[in-house]
């Protein structure tokens, strides 16, 4: 029989696994890596602001990761600089600002680890709610752009030209960017998000041979990931989330390097 602590700690990470699994698809498709990392990294900004204002912390979370994804979608329509070299100043940018805020905080000490690195061990029954009532969301939304951004994937110009509503398609992305960014916050932190959208996706990648396969294995690598992590955490005394991308890491390596070989 489970600890409850350590089913709630199973149940988020096989909800956000779940969640992740199409958004990580298309990040990895549309090369969006780095957008990811400066909305995960901004987080941080909404974590010193709920506890600023006695806020529930993924409500905040969720409010900076919007603004910073909408500010995203702004920038990237200006020429002057680079968009990749923005993505990273921004990136660093927020981070500084959301470790500099929440250090200033008054009262009691901010545990900047627990949202950093995050803390799937202290996942309440409310948590449980935010991930899968935010994930149902997330996923309906995906559902419903699924072909847009499948032709966005492929290419932007041919899918404008086709006639595919491409700007409706990206706002839909990027606000479920934000959100699973905001439910992903607890589980493995702000510096690990994108870790955990990106890798189930890359391993899957080279086992998938249409892009439902790819989704698909990209969840149960995921799951797989999070009950493996969680396994050598808890017997290993290593922190949940960075063993669950460590179990992910081990994944993407026994699924990259027989094609690596074979090439």
């Amino acid at each position: 029989m489970l600890e409850p602590f350590l089913l709630r700690a199973l149940l988020a990470g096989f909800g956000l696994a779940i969640v992740a699994a199409p958004l990580g698809c298309f990040v990895v498709w549309r090369r969006m890596a780095y957008f990811g990392e400066a909305v995960a990294q901004a987080a941080l900004i909404g974590v010193a602001l709920s506890l600023a204002l006695a806020l529930d912390v993924t409500a905040g979370v969720l409010f900076v990761t919007l603004l910073m994804s909408g500010l995203l979608l702004l920038l990237s329509r200006q020429q002057a600089v680079p968009f990749d070299s923005l993505l990273g100043l921004l990136a660093h940018a927020a981070l500084a600002v959301g470790v500099i805020a929440a250090a200033l905080i008054r009262g009691p000490q901010v545990d900047l680890m627990a949202f950093l690195f995050g803390d799937i061990f202290a996942i309440s029954q409310a948590d449980l709610a935010w991930i899968y009532g935010g994930g149902a969301v997330a996923l309906a939304a995906l559902a419903f752009v699924w072909r847009p951004l499948l032709s966005l994937a492929v290419h932007e110009d041919i899918a404008a030209a086709e006639g595919t509503a491409t700007e409706q398609a990206k706002v839909v992305f990027i606000l479920v960017l934000a959100l699973v960014v905001a439910i992903a916050i607890k589980i493995v932190g702000a510096l690990l998000t994108i870790a955990f959208l990106i890798m189930p996706a890359a391993a899957a990648r080279p086992l998938a041979r249409t892009p439902e396969q790819m989704v698909v294995i990209a969840a149960l690598c995921g799951m797989t990931g999070v009950a493996a992590g969680l396994y050598l955490s808890f017997a290993l005394d290593t922190p949940g989330g960075p063993s669950i991308v460590l179990v992910l890491a081990g994944l993407f390596a026994a699924a990259i390097v027989p094609s690596v070989v074979r090439r």
